[in-house]
């Protein structure tokens, strides 16, 4: 199976160790992972914002990348949800179904990264190790596109070491929804105080998700605050062995 990985703009500009954390997961599960160089943005701030036109663009560049490869991996519900739900429908709306079919077939074998290891690999016991009191914030996308469900749960269960923290009002918004956090400033502050709120009431020391981008928005949150809460991406406690070491 040829297996790409989709890094995302966030992880590649800002989180590189959930990358590579993901590499190192998925290769531990017996995969060969490829990194295809001409991956772009998804396209997904654009097509939320607006700007159809470059949105194709970008559906365009992203089918034609990762089309020959038999799955692609991704650590962002977020950036899954866009390939799967958004690609194909700005295709058919600029008039191009070739496209469009491309992109369905594409979305077809997209991954986010727990649910290609529990649905397609069978594997949820990756061998880590991350003793720490952690809480799980299921972000929108993964859990109301993907519907991700149990699986990201069912990994951290088997990391040793590992204290589950339930998350009150789990399912409740972050409030960073991409541009959102930009446009609708103020109501995205007072949702992030909710969940920073709750993420403190569970007693963990570390908030983990599946997607970087909420975890930034909670974790520069907690940060601010001072609370010693820290944010870990899904991908890097699946890494993690012991004594630190992720590969």
């Amino acid at each position: 199976m040829r297996v790409a990985l989709f890094v995302t703009c966030l992880a590649d500009a800002l989180f590189p160790d959930v990358g590579r954390a993901t590499v190192a997961v998925l290769r531990r599960a017996g995969c060969e992972v490829e990194f295809p160089l001409g991956q772009v943005c998804c396209g997904q701030m654009h097509a939320n914002s607006g700007y159809r036109r470059e949105a194709l663009a970008l559906v365009r560049r992203h089918t034609e990348v990762f089309s020959a490869f038999d799955a692609v991996v991704t650590p962002s519900g977020s950036c899954a949800a866009a390939a799967r739900h958004q690609h194909a429908t700005i295709a058919t709306r600029a008039g191009d179904e070739d496209l469009a079919d491309a992109a369905r077939a594409l979305a077809g074998k997209t991954y986010e990264l727990s649910e290609f290891l529990t649905d397609v690999l069978g594997v949820v016991d990756l061998g880590a190790s991350f003793p720490h009191r952690v809480t799980y914030h299921p972000t929108c996308h993964s859990t109301r596109l993907l519907h991700l469900g149990e699986r990201p749960l069912t990994l951290l269960r088997h990391v040793r070491g590992l204290e589950l923290a339930p998350l009150p009002d789990a399912s409740t918004c972050c409030g960073f929804g991409g541009t959102f956090a930009v446009k609708n400033a103020d109501t995205s502050t007072a949702m992030l105080a909710d969940k920073m709120a709750a993420v403190r009431a569970s007693g963990a020391e570390y908030v983990t998700a599946a997607d970087a981008s909420c975890l930034m928005h909670i974790g520069g949150g907690l940060a601010r605050l001072r609370t010693g809460v820290r944010p870990i991406h899904l991908a890097e406690i699946l890494a993690a062995r012991e004594g630190g070491a992720g590969a």
